[in-house]
């Protein structure tokens, strides 16, 4: 008998930068639901990748001086890119998409062709407002203090050729669709998609631009590249194998079961992409899950407030520092899925110090500990029960059940919280039943094997359910109990552990951690991590390479800033040969011209002339160049006014 399939997604992100707690939390709630249906039995399909085109990635890599393929190659296969990250938040994601990759490319002109053809695409004239750094179009009218809804940043205004989707046309039955069912959950995202966006009368949208070109080409009209979203949107399709040779199992998983994503984008996930499958004639999701934000600062965790935020968010530093599974714990058990959440390191610290080390950790620890002294890691087959017993053994029986009742609703915090009641019970048990008093009798041995078995079966039990969210500390702790071969779904019922097994107590799953030294340990990572790297130092040159570059000390006799230029300032200096030398600098950002008249500076003086602005430059000031709290500083290289003009150095 075949299995039952599931198909579970993240939204591809935006490689315009390195990633931040925000998305770890969404891949790690979206990794969390995919271990669950494998323990299950499911046949899942988990897909994660990234979004690679559009302005703002075309304009940051002009401005890196790399190609836009070199830009987010680096983010997402480089050293400590995105990939790296979800190695080492041990991510199990069966396919990882780029936008960029070829069989995708080939599928999404395809799709535009047939929405084209079957007459819900059609040229036109945009004229609005453009969010570069959403990459979404806006109404004057859907603006707030005229600024993007969605990320708080300025708009540009937009007037260019452009196709355009016939969005109006599938506004009743998107309507339908939020309004009849569970399609989008929470259920309180439904109101907010029909009152702000679809009564007020949904526009036709936008679906290509001809004001750059990085991006999927219109390929039966050059000049046009496909609007990020509709190229975005359809990788949850185009990875399964529609209209590309790639892969080849589209009907076996789709549609998909559910695109968790982050509220921000609901509006493109259950308005948007239902209209353009529809459009297609392809069968819709089963079911969009927009879950909040995690909030730090008084606002949403961001890639610019991962460089300012008083508060470590960097997932690589934190993984680093408290573990993997540490992390990926306190963010599914912490956070309300689907309502946004306050994240502070000490909010961190004291989950783990709370949940991980007193309860859990605890458990294990005085468990194992206990077997290894009064049994020497083996228990004896002849137990005898009580009915102190009967409660831990209820709660045990009944966690797996409602366990799943909770992840199957996408709730795993609450899931989490079920756990966590049969733990904390399993202590106290231990509290009730005193076992260091029964091991003082050999009489009591039955009776206390009994106990130290219904510690390891909470135990075992709550590893099962544990597995999907913390997988490398329950394979640890299954192997101190003794019970690696007893951890599947079917296992997780109480007696299931039975024969011959061994307990060893073994290492401390989660030291519990000193609040104020953690906290100073990561200002001190916090500020140097913010610290810009040094360059590498330059291949070796020799002592006479290094004599042919005349430098020397020259006094500034004027200084001015040069026309139809915001960089260059023009220099008179005097560089002691008797005749005033012109040198242009484009520092006119660091500095006014009026700071440096009289000022004692260094200039290479034989490199050879150059026009700048149809201007003659006869050399290059000194400087220094650094970066501060994320922004480019320069300092003009000044000497003691002492130093006469004409000093070498040397």
């Amino acid at each position: 008998m075949d299995k039952k399939t599931f198909y579970i997604t993240t939204p591809i992100y935006y490689p315009s930068d390195k990633l931040h707690i925000g998305h770890a939390y969404c891949t790690v709630a979206t990794d969390a639901i995919a271990r669950y249906k494998r323990l299950r039995g499911y046949d899942v399909m988990f897909l994660t990748g990234t979004d690679e085109h559009g302005q703002k990635i075309e304009a940051k890599a002009k401005a890196a001086g790399v190609t836009p393929k070199e830009f987010v190659d680096r983010i997402v296969e480089g050293e400590k890119g995105i990939k790296d990250l979800w190695r080492l938040m041990n991510i199990s994601n069966d396919r990882f998409i780029r936008t960029t990759d070829d069989y995708h490319v080939q599928s999404i002109q395809r799709v535009f062709r047939k929405m084209y053809d079957n007459g819900d695409i059609y040229k036109g004239k945009y004229s609005g407002k453009y969010c570069k750094d959403c990459e979404s179009f806006w109404t004057e009218t859907q603006l707030v203090d005229g600024k993007c809804p969605d990320c708080g940043r300025p708009v540009q205004d937009a007037e260019e050729e452009a196709y355009f989707f016939r969005l109006s046309k599938y506004a009743k039955p998107v309507q339908e669709l939020l309004e009849t069912g569970t399609f989008l959950e929470p259920a309180s995202r439904v109101n907010e998609m029909i009152n702000n966006f679809i009564k007020p009368g949904l526009e036709d949208l936008c679906v290509s631009r001809t004001s750059f070109t990085w991006g999927v080409p219109v390929d039966f009209d050059p000049g046009h590249v496909v609007y990020v979203w509709v190229d975005a949107l359809y990788n949850y399709c185009t990875a399964l194998g529609l209209y590309n040779d790639r892969y080849h199992d589209f009907e076996k998983y789709w549609p998909a079961d559910v695109h968790v994503v982050g509220k921000e984008i609901v509006r493109f996930h259950s308005i948007i992409w239902p209209a353009m499958l529809m459009s297609a004639g392809l069968p819709l999701p089963k079911k969009v899950y927009g879950h909040g934000w995690l909030i730090i600062d008084g606002g949403k965790v961001s890639k610019s407030k991962a460089n300012n935020s008083t508060n470590v968010i960097d997932p690589y530093i934190l993984s680093e520092k408290f573990g993997v599974d540490a992390l990926r714990f306190f963010l599914l058990r912490t956070f309300p899925f689907g309502s946004d959440g306050n994240f502070s390191n000490e909010l961190l610290i004291s989950t783990i110090n709370t949940d991980l080390a007193n309860d859990l950790g605890n458990l294990v620890s005085r468990t194992t500990a206990m077997i290894e002294k009064y049994f020497g890691g083996r228990l004896p087959a002849g137990r005898v029960s009580d009915p102190m017993d009967d409660e831990l053994k209820a709660m045990i029986a009944a966690l797996p059940g409602r366990y799943a009742a909770q992840m199957d609703i996408y709730q795993p915090h609450l899931a989490l919280e079920e756990v966590f009641r049969c733990i904390q019970r399993a202590n106290k048990y231990i509290d009730e039943t005193a076992p260091w008093k029964l091991a003082k009798d050999e009489a009591n041995k039955p009776r206390l094997a009994e106990v130290m078995y219904n510690l390891l079966e909470a135990l075992r039990v709550s590893l099962i359910c544990l597995t999907p969210f913390m997988p490398e500390s329950c394979d640890k702790a299954f192997a101190q109990i003794g019970a690696q071969d007893c951890r599947s779904w079917d296992d997780a019922v109480y007696g299931a552990l039975k024969g011959e097994f061994t307990v060893r107590k073994g290492e401390t799953l989660f030291p519990r951690l000193d609040l104020d030294k953690t906290m100073a340990e990561l200002e001190e990572i916090s500020r140097r991590s913010k610290a810009p790297a040094a360059k590498p130092v330059l291949p070796d040159v020799t002592i006479d390479e290094f004599a042919k570059c005349d430098m020397r000390v020259c006094k500034v006799l004027s200084c001015e800033a040069v026309k139809k230029s915001e960089k260059l300032l023009k220099f008179q200096l005097d560089d002691g040969s008797g005749t005033p030398r012109q040198i242009l600098s484009g520092i006119h950002k660091f500095y006014e011209p009026e700071q440096l008249v009289g000022k004692t500076v260094v200039a290479i003086l034989n490199l050879p002339p150059r026009k700048m602005m149809g201007q003659d430059s006869n050399g290059m000031l000194l400087s220094a160049v650094c970066e501060k709290d994320g922004k480019e500083e320069l300092h003009l290289m000044m000497l003691d006014d002492s130093v006469p003009a004409g000093a070498q150095l040397c």
